[in-house]
């Protein structure tokens, strides 16, 4: 396979690889993915919340606006979505989606991971009462590290020279 028609991806500490920055959004994937996973898990079990996350009470449960079987899916198809958005981002068939469109996603996608993220990394870190525990405010800081750089990377990757 040569290299005829494609264009050279950026340089990344003097590596030149088609895969050089692909893996932020590869691993960024699989931990939507992940998250699907426990979405779904929850889903059947009907319960608020997420595996390994803090404890959701019985009565935030009953007091929320949706069934907890019926959000879990929702977070779930969100998890998968979210894994086919960003692996768009590396695969030739994402050229396809219009470079603004893919932008104004990603970065609504940016927000919403750092809206979480944030969470995450402000009750991990100084306990805001949610109950988020150290290891998930790094985990938070890995999720926005990878989302950042995967939208970074496809606007370096697909502005016009």
């Amino acid at each position: 396979m040569g290299s005829a028609g494609r264009r050279p991806f950026p340089s990344v500490a003097g590596v030149r690889s088609p895969d050089a920055r692909r893996w932020p959004a590869c691993v960024l994937a699989a931990l939507f993915l992940g998250y699907a996973v426990g979405k779904a898990a929850f889903a059947v079990q009907d319960r608020l919340g997420f595996p390994g996350g803090p404890p959701v009470s019985a009565a935030e449960s009953s007091a929320y606006f949706l069934d907890a079987a019926v959000a879990q899916w929702f977070a779930a198809a969100s998890g998968v979505l979210g894994a086919g958005l960003v692996l768009l981002t590396v695969v030739p068939t994402g050229r396809r989606v219009p470079r603004p469109l893919m932008l104004g996603v990603l970065g609504a996608v940016l927000l919403a991971i750092g809206y979480g993220a944030g969470i995450m990394v402000v009750d991990g870190f100084a306990g805001i009462g949610v109950g988020w525990r150290w290891y998930h405010g790094v985990l938070g800081l890995v999720l926005l590290g990878l989302t950042a750089e995967t939208v970074r990377t496809y606007a370096v990757r697909t502005r016009r020279a």
